[in-house]
């Protein structure tokens, strides 16, 4: 009796540790009262982004991401690294990440070509990588998430051009364009865009500069270089985001550049928000940091499990590749439409831009 009770007992929990198995294993199966794919458990997820000279990937970009992420994927760990400008950083962070076992990457790339790379060898392990806001030049990303780029130069240049003609500035006028990075792809579709509407305006462009890392301090240099050889033949400045731009409005105070001329950004940073209202700047481009963040997350999960959901839409690299995109929609911002744009949607607080220096501006366009 001792015998066949002990052959029973081994055989029947032989039959439960079969069936526990083979409900682990099913794709996307809840495991018991946790109520959470087996497949997404304690999965590793590698966010790398490219520089910290931009305000918003600390502010907004990582936090939203982390944000969706535990929402999506409570047992889901976020491993997170900024390359600070260096593409071999970068490539060093990538590849610590793909030997801690990362199911994905969401790659900002700090150089669009040097990070094809990075998607090669995370393609050899198997990891799929999502080009996150910049392009990577690769055919093997599983996703491109970003905005319509070119879409936001000629916004930026729009603006710019409706401004200097409302003001009654002269056709024949010129100004400085003041471009991004040369490693980062984006820049070089806003730059696109921003050409398509400045040169069939009227107005000429004076001299343009691609400003490497986007570093202000290097846009404030070379700004104030411009100051000294054109001085007030200086009528506005295309700006490519709010970062550079606070260097060049320094470097115009600087030299004496009265009135200041009307000055773009991009990103809707909060010093952008705050120079746009003191009149220091005349926009910005807002593009919705949260709902780029968070699709990002959702495809993440996405292909941790297994899904490759289509996008709206095919985005070319620049080796002709074509990366299947969701490409959201940015807006500008001047001080007609701060408190219906980034205070609406929550990106800041009225309070967080209203400080004392910006309490009278904020009242007088209601931004409250």
């Amino acid at each position: 009796m001792k015998i066949a009770t002990t052959r029973a007992v081994v055989a029947t929990a032989a039959i439960l540790l079969t069936a526990g198995t083979l409900t682990a294993c099913s794709n996307g199966a809840d495991t018991g009262s946790s109520n959470k794919p087996a497949d997404t458990a304690n999965a590793k997820i590698g966010l790398l982004l490219p520089d910290s000279v931009t305000a918003r990937y600390e502010s907004a970009d990582k936090p939203y991401f982390e944000q969706k992420i535990k929402e999506l994927c409570p047992d889901c760990k976020v491993l997170y690294a900024n390359a600070d400008g260096d593409a071999s950083k970068q490539q060093q962070q990538a590849e610590s990440m793909l030997t801690q076992g990362v199911k994905v990457l969401v790659l900002d790339p700090f150089d669009g070509k040097a990070a094809a790379a990075i998607v090669n060898e995370a393609k050899s392990k198997k990891v799929p990588v999502i080009s996150y806001d910049r392009l990577i030049d690769s055919p093997d990303s599983s996703y491109y998430i970003s905005f319509d780029n070119e879409k936001v130069g000629q916004l930026q240049a729009t603006a710019l051009v409706e401004k200097l003609k409302n003001d009654g500035v002269p056709e024949g006028s010129g100004i400085l364009m003041v471009n991004g990075s040369p490693t980062d792809n984006n820049a070089t579709l806003f730059k696109k865009g921003a050409h398509s509407v400045i040169d069939s305006s009227g107005y000429k462009v004076l001299a343009e500069y691609d400003t490497p890392g986007w570093e202000p301090t290097k846009a404030q240099d070379w700004v104030a270089g411009q100051v000294t050889k054109f001085g007030n033949q200086i009528k506005g400045v295309y700006d490519a985001n709010d970062d550079t731009a606070a260097g060049a409005i320094a470097a115009l105070k600087a030299g004496g550049v009265s009135p200041l001329p009307p000055v773009t950004g991009q990103d809707a940073s909060l010093g952008g928000i705050q120079r746009i209202l003191a009149g220091d700047q005349y926009m910005t481009i807002y593009k919705a940091f949260k709902p780029e963040a968070y699709k990002a997350a959702e495809l993440t999960v996405d292909l941790i499990k297994g899904k490759n959901p289509k996008g709206d839409s095919t985005t070319k690299t620049a080796g002709g590749a074509d990366i299947q995109s969701f490409l959201l929609t940015p807006v500008a911002v001047t001080t007609a439409n701060i408190e219906d744009t980034v205070v609406k949607d929550g990106l800041y607080k009225a309070s967080e831009i209203c400080t004392s220096a910006y309490a009278a501006a904020c009242e007088k366009y209601g931004v409250k």
